[in-house]
């Protein structure tokens, strides 16, 4: 059976060849994609395994969002080709978040995961902490408020707010991983997010997210629809 390559492509419609002539903004994010996957299978293109991924997963962010082994179960994505895709959009997101020194800007919850995220879900013990942000959305600094099992009696929102009075953050997003590797939230996590949006809304500072980090993943309770 034929191998199907971009190569065999008219000239015009070869991704390579458009990005030399054109620039990378003439490019689909389909085109971008399969110049990081470069080769096809028997029956595919790497065009048309671009597509498959964006249709299957939705976005380019959704697909940064995948670990390695969620990736590669897509016929002709390996692990090298996973591990490059995903170190390709990971790099996309910190250049958009890391603005030539300045602070951070958080517009998504990819976009704080990211900063968090390599040292977060290595962790070995449950840790809560919370992300101080300006009136830009615009990072001011991480603070730990405690370590251990999220529950009532270690987490109050005297401590989670404390630092957030003092530097006069305009709004929080609350961070803790979860050692298990599963990101999905548990029921304390759901009451501990509600309890401090709330509390957030009677001392004046916004509570704009709850995001879960894990090895295989994050979420977002925002998202999710819990606040």
């Amino acid at each position: 059976m034929t191998r199907y390559r971009i190569k065999d492509l008219p000239e015009h419609e070869r991704p390579r060849e458009r990005l030399e002539a054109e620039g990378s903004k003439a490019l689909s994010n389909s085109e971008l994609l399969a110049l990081l996957i470069k080769s096809g299978t028997r029956e595919k293109t790497a065009i048309d395994i671009a597509h498959q991924l964006l249709a299957k997963h939705g976005s380019l962010r959704a697909l940064s969002e995948l670990s390695v082994g969620e990736l590669s179960e897509t016929p002709g994505i390996g692990k090298a080709k996973a591990c490059e895709i995903i170190a390709a959009l990971e790099l996309s997101r910190r250049v958009a978040t890391h603005r030539d020194g300045l602070k951070p800007r958080i517009c998504s919850p990819g976009d704080v995961a990211a900063l968090v995220r390599e040292e977060m879900a290595q962790l070995k013990k449950e840790v809560f902490r919370i992300a101080l942000l300006n009136t830009r959305n615009e990072l001011i600094r991480f603070v730990q408020v405690s370590e251990g099992t999220l529950d009532g009696s270690i987490l109050h929102p005297r401590e989670t707010f404390r630092e957030a009075i003092r530097e006069a953050a305009r709004a929080i997003i609350l961070l803790h991983n979860h050692p298990s590797g599963d990101p999905a939230p548990s029921g304390d996590d759901l009451k501990i997010t509600r309890e401090l949006h709330e509390a957030g809304r009677v001392v004046g500072i916004e509570v704009l997210d709850h995001v879960i980090i894990a090895a295989n993943g994050f979420r977002s309770l925002k998202e999710m629809g819990v606040i």
